[in-house]
């Protein structure tokens, strides 16, 4: 589509003789939330990995606001304003969450991370951080090392600091799995949201969240798209019925 902030024409990855990404296009529009789904091996991640940068596809194309992020790395496809959480930026449990989220708000600013100790003291960075850790719900969590924190306040930390670098794009790749139904309904709340604000894709296999939240849906099956619609259109589609979701879909 030519109004498409994102758009991945025909991209393919080979493992070998495995064909992990097989052909694959889709567009991604300014304000959508586009869910990819698919069973266990589909090439989801992979997907992502591409889209990111930690891999490059062997053939094919990714346009970003009209520029061909293949050939970059993955640190300037973030700068450029396509981010990945809960992989663009690790957790570092022996650090408080403020500082995580301090720490990614100056690598979005060209610092280098040897300057840790200059991020927990300057003002700017903490009040940024602080602002962020709040919107999510853990601004009485700022000062716990990270690594003290429960499973569902981790990827709610995960989503502070990848807002943190400031993306156009944000790259979600399964946010809820292992969390609780609480923690998984206090996400889903984020995420309604973050929509409002920025276009995500989103990997998920909790059909109730991709289909309360998706604007569109594409399936991936063995590395292809076999289907892309809205969540009725994907409910309704007997081949991803009998492909992936079976009588989830019911």
């Amino acid at each position: 589509m030519s109004n498409a902030l994102l758009q991945l024409q025909n991209l393919t990855k080979n493992y070998g003789a495995l064909r992990v990404t097989d052909d694959v296009t889709i567009s991604v529009e300014p304000g959508e939330l586009h869910a990819i789904i698919g069973p266990n091996g589909a090439g989801k991640t992979t997907l992502i990995h591409q889209i990111s940068g930690h891999a490059r596809p062997d053939s094919g194309r990714i346009i970003f606001n009209g520029e061909d992020m293949v050939p970059l790395p993955m640190a300037t496809r973030a700068q450029r304003g396509l981010v990945r959480s809960f992989q663009i930026t690790s957790i570092l449990p022996r650090f408080s969450a403020l500082e995580n989220v301090a720490l990614a708000a100056q690598a979005r600013d060209g610092s280098s991370f040897r300057f840790l100790g200059n991020a927990a003291g300057e003002r700017a960075l903490n009040d940024t951080a602080m602002a962020l850790l709040t919107r999510f719900g853990l601004g009485a969590r700022a000062r716990v090392p990270a690594g003290q924190m429960s499973h569902g306040e981790k990827r709610q930390l995960e989503i502070a600091i990848a807002l943190a670098a400031k993306p156009k794009l944000l790259l979600l790749d399964e946010p809820l799995a292992g969390t609780s139904h609480d923690e998984s309904q206090r996400l889903i709340n984020i995420l309604q949201e973050l929509r409002k604000e920025l276009p995500i894709i989103l990997i998920e296999h909790d059909m109730d969240a991709v289909f309360a939240l998706a604007d569109r849906v594409s399936v991936l099956v063995y590395g292809r798209i076999i289907a892309c619609g809205t969540p009725q259109d994907i409910r309704d589609n007997a081949e991803v019925r009998a492909a992936y979701l079976g009588e989830e879909a019911a």
